[in-house]
């Protein structure tokens, strides 16, 4: 792997297809964290699921998602356009959204949280690979910044708006819901209307399946560490509902709710931009590694409290762990990955991630049944260990701006 960036080179703006895509995000996450605010104190305390009922439900949607992605990074790959899936993928999630309010049981939410989640593995590795594709190399890591960044407006901005709806409707959640179609339509138009895709270059590529031995030996060795290291993060990041039920198990009330996802997007938000602006100018490891240094903080901190003040420390700071690792992971799987195999690359990146994150969730809600809300956090130390240890079998950037 070699870092683009080479001492006293101009740097290029960043496109503005990418602010576009970045705007997409904005809207799509603002009506998905409205509604995912508000859903697992609503399975829990309104329909009465357990804790490993909902971290199915949970890593079963993310896990859906996730492992979509593996498919339509491929398939972006071999018809050599990525913008169709990514249409059609926030298409799917905007109609999704109508079933949220429409819903009268707890089959019916599951339904379209986990056809929201399909949406979003329809369109997140041709997406990505789209990004790497506009990108000039030289600012690969600020545009994939900028995207997540934008993408935590919304995420940052939903849950806000959840807690003024909940006290402007009396806490009527069905409402509540009903907002969250709104931008996902705009997030359609601007999508449609403000993205041009560039032509592909380079051969086309065979449409054999992502997971033959061929390949896989394509994506080359760098790559393979890059999506090792993924996978032991994910493996300690279970499904950010568990934040929300340990700060509601410490008092936080259901109306307030959503203000953990608004300190953990915040966070993430002013983070995600600079950090990849930095991982452009230097080694991205050290940023990956002091990322997976604050996830250790972060857990330690959610394993000990006793307040809900102390909870929201540990809450900033799993957003600042997201701030520094997802946009990054994203630039080393486009530094390493050929340019034919993108999509592919990211897909792969998301099965895996798929995986991890299933496998976490479950755990994390059988974890907590048995041994208490402190226990998932303290077995997530484990992995974040094994994450570190990985970061450094990555090679090192042939040249990198000074800071």
């Amino acid at each position: 792997m070699s870092n683009p960036s080479a001492p006293g080179a101009a740097r290029p703006r960043i496109p503005a297809a990418i602010w576009t895509l970045g705007l997409v995000s904005l809207f799509t996450d603002l009506g998905s964290e409205l509604v995912h605010g508000l859903l697992p104190v609503y399975l829990a305390g309104t329909l009465g699921v357990s804790m490993l009922a909902i971290g199915l439900i949970e890593g079963g949607a993310e896990g859906l998602a996730l492992v979509v992605k593996v498919f339509s990074g491929w398939l972006s790959d071999v018809v050599g356009r990525r913008k169709p899936l990514v249409v059609i993928g926030y298409g799917i999630a905007a109609l999704a959204k109508f079933g949220f309010p429409l819903a009268t049981g707890a089959g019916g939410v599951l339904a379209a949280r986990l056809l929201d989640r399909f949406g979003k593995g329809i369109r997140g590795a041709p997406r990505d690979a789209l990004v790497a594709d506009i990108a000039p190399a030289q600012v690969r890591g600020a545009s994939f910044g900028l995207r997540q960044a934008l993408d935590t407006v919304g995420a940052f901005a939903g849950p806000l708006l959840a807690i003024g709806l909940m006290l402007a409707l009396a806490g009527n959640i069905k409402l509540v819901l009903w907002a969250a179609v709104v931008p996902g339509l705009i997030a359609m138009a601007l999508l449609v209307f403000g993205v041009r895709e560039p032509e592909r270059s380079g051969p086309p590529v065979p449409a054999r399946l992502p997971l033959s031995r061929v390949g896989m030996r394509l994506l080359g060795r760098d790559y393979w560490i890059v999506l090792a290291v993924a996978a032991a993060l994910t493996l300690a990041r279970f499904s950010e509902a568990f934040l929300v039920l340990r700060a509601s198990g410490l008092g936080l009330t259901a109306t307030w709710i959503p203000l953990v996802l608004v300190v953990m997007n915040a966070v993430y938000m002013l983070v995600a931009w600079p950090a990849g602006h930095w991982s452009d100018r230097g080694d991205r490891r050290r940023l990956l590694a002091l990322g997976l240094v604050v996830l250790l903080l972060a857990d330690a901190v959610l394993a000990v409290s006793a307040s809900v003040p102390a909870a929201l420390v540990g809450i900033a700071l799993w957003g600042m762990h997201l701030g520094l690792t997802q946009g990054i992971l994203a630039a080393l799987v486009a530094d390493t990955a050929p340019g034919e195999l993108r999509g592919t690359a990211f897909g792969l990146l998301s099965l895996v991630q798929g995986l991890a994150i299933l496998l976490a969730s479950v755990a994390a809600g059988l974890l907590w049944d048995r041994y208490g809300p402190a226990a998932p956090f303290v077995v997530a130390l484990l992995p974040v260990l094994v994450a570190l240890a990985l970061v450094y079998g990555l090679p090192r950037p042939a040249a990198r701006l000074t800071l």
